[in-house]
């Protein structure tokens, strides 16, 4: 084969293409960010395309042909151009996910622009104000489900503040065979329709029958009930089942991924989370990763052996392999119903150990802050004033606002209302982030740092740590189970946020919803009957988003970085997506600098299409 050839084919394999090609090409190494060019013009042509990713035919949509897309790599600060052509049947629009743009560049039907009509090309124009690693997915509809997503990378203008000699992306994603709209459908129509680890009737009347005793019955009766009442399930950690299949650069675990390396290397890996369903745990077992960006934006490093990366996040690490091995790049979800995985090796061809996912997770009381509590009591929060409509507070909007276009999900099914049943919306205890986060593998604490973080006297031994770096590096604290797992808390900005002010006002969102019809909403409306909120340009605001649900939430806010507070004052991380855990409470600070109205929502594309989502009038 000459080098042409080869070249094209490896750079087709990095960016997602090995569906449409035979096996016998899985071994084909990953191209190192660095041999793709830096441009400011590109074309992109959105299409259906038969793929086939579990060994059978389905249709997908694709950018360039390929799932994921290319990677779209620019500077910091040049204006780019990028054309995108719709060859669909139905509307479309891309969203450039973490990026600072305009309103009208924002890329989400019926909010920010009519979006792209069948047979268009919309050409998308703005100058880059950051660096770091994004990506781009369509915010029409459950197109992005479908396979309609690719990464970005954006070089600095100034060198980062460490080092490192190759550099890949490691895009995660989720497949299933049967058409979004059809998934979306299952899950309204049966309770748990893909949970199969729930326990059955005839499981829980065998618990029952083979209980010591009556107080232990009463116990398992009582349990029960309780989670019958909250319209959840102990197993209801994700949404997915065993018909979804684990990516990561559109390859399977079987086709071997293969980034690779020289011993001693410092290697970059850009994780990005493009799953519409499923969040992740990332680890290599027996090499430590120092994280040193999240979300696009630098960090003070911080040394960890796994961290958990929601539906939208971006985490890059630096790891130094020393050995002439194989390493696994694990991944399995956190609801260990499958993972992904790549390898880490000098050679191709090599294999590391797979690791166990251990056991399926199933919640507590405990977890859910109920323990000892007397649940038949629970109040309905049905009633609770809307945070989108205080009236008397400055800049919140008393009229009705006209319907948008459902953000590009104009004729989906977007949920029903509640029925005012006991704990249909239930009132959840509202912990703070800092007291009931810490305890979470891979959460954070919103308000105090991690007692257990160790500063290092300097950066010696660090992979990829550049003595230039401000702010000394930590070790996260050790787990029981003996892992380092990165918290929140332990994020801390490489440099101070521009705008230190205190919160003018507080805005409160609570994500709620009903997991047996279904329905996902913020502050027990769905997008159809909310107002938007309201926030004015250049006003310094706290968003308060409580949990009231058993199921994490990945909200994105569009249009602004997030200041998550961590307990880090000024340093508070920057971040675009942040996970909201069950039954707590995560707090953050806003500054907008560009008017519009911006979608907010949970990243879990099937909760925003079912409501979990909000409009938020900047002005």
């Amino acid at each position: 084969m000459d080098e042409l050839k080869r070249r094209s084919l490896q750079s087709l394999l990095s960016l997602g293409a090995l569906g449409a090609l035979p096996p016998a090409w899985a071994q084909l190494r990953a191209v190192e960010i660095g041999a793709v060019p830096v441009d400011r013009t590109y074309d992109l042509t959105i299409a259906e395309t038969a793929l086939n990713i579990t060994g059978k035919p389905a249709m997908g949509i694709t950018i360039n042909g390929t799932m994921p897309g290319p990677v779209l790599r620019f500077r910091e600060g040049d204006e780019v151009v990028i054309r995108v052509a719709n060859q669909l049947r139905e509307i479309t629009g891309v969203h450039w996910h973490g990026l600072l743009v305009p309103n009208s560049e924002d890329g989400v039907p019926g909010v920010t622009f009519p979006g792209i009509q069948p047979g268009e090309t919309f050409t998308y124009r703005f100058k880059l104000r950051q660096s770091g690693t994004y990506w781009y997915h369509s915010h029409a509809a459950l197109q992005e489900a479908a396979g309609y997503f690719a990464p970005i990378v954006i070089d600095p203008i100034t060198p980062d503040p460490f080092k490192y000699d190759r550099e890949y992306i490691v895009m995660l994603s989720d497949w299933n065979d049967t058409p979004p709209q059809q998934v979306l459908a299952n899950l309204k129509k049966v309770d748990g329709f893909y949970n199969y680890r729930r326990i059955t009737t005839p499981q829980f009347l065998a618990q029952l029958r083979n209980a010591p005793d009556k107080k232990a019955r009463e116990a398992i009766w009582n349990d029960r009930m309780e989670w019958a009442k909250m319209r959840m399930d102990p197993t209801d950690f994700s949404d997915g089942g065993d018909e979804w299949t684990f990516l990561m650069a559109g390859k399977k675990p079987a086709e071997n991924w293969t980034a690779l390396f020289k011993p001693g290397e410092r290697v970059r890996l850009r994780f990005i989370n493009a799953s519409p369903m499923n969040m992740f745990d990332v680890r290599i077992p027996g090499l430590p990763m120092t994280v040193v960006q999240a979300d696009g934006q630098n960090v003070s490093p911080v040394e960890v052996d796994e961290f958990r990366i929601g539906n939208g996040e971006t985490y890059d690490v630096i790891v130094q392999p020393k050995e002439a091995k194989a390493y696994s790049i694990f991944v399995p979800t956190i609801a260990r119903i499958g993972y992904a995985l790549g390898t880490l090796a000098p050679e191709l061809g090599m294999s590391a150990p797979v690791p166990a996912m251990g056991p399926k997770p199933v919640r507590t009381m405990a977890d859910m802050g109920m323990a000892g509590m007397d649940m038949s009591g629970s109040a309905s929060t049905s009633g609770a004033a809307d945070a989108s409509g205080m009236a008397g507070m400055p800049g919140m909007d008393t009229k009705p606002a006209a319907n948008a276009a459902m953000a590009g999900m104009a004729g989906m099914d977007m949920g029903k209302p509640a029925a005012n049943t006991p704990g249909a919306s239930m009132a959840m205890p509202s912990k703070p982030a800092d007291k009931a986060m810490a305890d979470m593998p891979g959460m954070s604490a919103s308000g105090k740092p991690a007692p257990a973080a160790k500063p290092a006297d300097s950066m010696a031994g660090m992979p990829g740590m550049s003595d230039q770096t401000a702010a000394a590096p930590i070790t996260a604290p050790m787990d029981e189970d003996g892992l380092r797992r990165l918290k929140y808390a332990l994020l801390r900005a490489a440099t101070r946020n521009a705008d230190n002010r205190a919160p003018e006002r507080e805005l409160l969102v609570r994500l709620t919803g009903d997991m047996t019809r279904y329905f996902w909403s913020m502050n027990d409306k769905k997008l159809s009957n909310a107002k938007p909120f309201k926030i004015g340009l250049g006003e310094r605001v706290r968003i308060k988003m409580v949990n009231e649900t058993m199921m994490e939430h990945p909200m994105h806010l569009h249009g602004v970085f997030m200041e998550l507070v961590n307990g880090n004052g000024a340093f508070g991380p920057r971040k675009h997506t942040i996970i909201v855990p069950p039954a707590q409470t995560v707090e953050l600070d806003v500054t907008y600098e560009d008017e519009g109205t911006w979608a907010f929502h949970c990243h879990l594309f099937y909760h925003a299409a079912t409501g979990m989502m909000r409009l938020v009038e900047v002005a």
